[in-house]
């Protein structure tokens, strides 16, 4: 099952970068978009032309970053009538980081809860429409029918929706920056089938709050989630 991701999240992903550093950060903005899933393994990015408008930079600034990518086995550039730039399938598994300072990850993980459960309680507070409802849902149902190549993008996405729900844009901003670091991390070990299991559960809870619009059952769903994936990475990383 494939869902589009919301506007809100494309344009955190695609918003223009800084002068100063228009390479590096067109090279860390297009990481972004590949880790969050907003482009998956397979899919191809938008052409250079349109990525220049949307980054604000010069088409050559784009070309070097894809070339930067397509060089350390990211992205794939293919020629032709079907050709473009596609993020590879499969992705290169990153390097293991090693053991992550503990002040590291008390910082990212702490600030991953303040985020995530502010996101749910709002989400959990809005009006939303059928049509949102829906796709919250069709989200939830994605990651549980995603396989073990999917499953974190799918994970992903249903976290940035619910942040996207509680229509605060700059949220989804944080969220992003923060949900990619975690992925970085995340995607250094393999995934648990039971934790998959366990983690569907909990995205149903979580989800079910919201439509329900129980602002603390949703704050508590989502805390109780991150709190296994915490405990995963401090065992591994830590």
């Amino acid at each position: 099952m494939t869902v589009e991701p919301l506007p809100e999240v494309r344009r955190v992903v695609y918003r223009p970068v800084r002068e100063g550093n228009a390479l590096e950060d067109t090279v860390a903005r297009l990481v972004q978009t590949i880790r969050l899933g907003v482009v998956g393994p397979g899919e191809s990015l938008p052409a250079e032309r349109e990525l220049a408008v949307l980054y604000a930079v010069s088409r050559d600034t784009v070309r070097e970053a894809i070339r930067e990518l397509a060089d350390t086995g990211y992205l794939v550039r293919r020629r032709g009538r079907y050709g473009g730039t596609f993020v590879a399938d499969p992705l290169p598994r990153p390097a293991d980081p090693g053991v992550v300072p503990a002040v590291e990850l008390d910082d990212v993980l702490g600030l991953r809860r303040v985020l995530e459960a502010g996101a749910a309680r709002a989400a959990a507070g809005r009006t939303l429409s059928p049509e949102v409802r829906e796709e919250l849902w069709l989200r939830h149902e994605a990651a549980c029918e995603a396989d073990a190549e999917g499953y974190r993008r799918a994970d992903t996405l249903l976290h940035l929706t619910i942040a996207e729900l509680a229509r605060i844009p700059s949220l989804v901003a944080l969220l992003a920056e923060n949900r990619a670091r975690v992925n970085a991390w995340l995607d250094t070990f393999p995934l648990l089938p039971r934790n998959i299991e366990h983690s569907n559960t909990q995205h149903e809870q979580l989800v079910t709050a919201i439509l329900a619009g129980r602002a603390d059952a949703a704050e508590a769903a989502v805390l109780d989630h991150l709190a296994g994936s915490e405990a995963l990475l401090r065992g591994f990383l830590a």
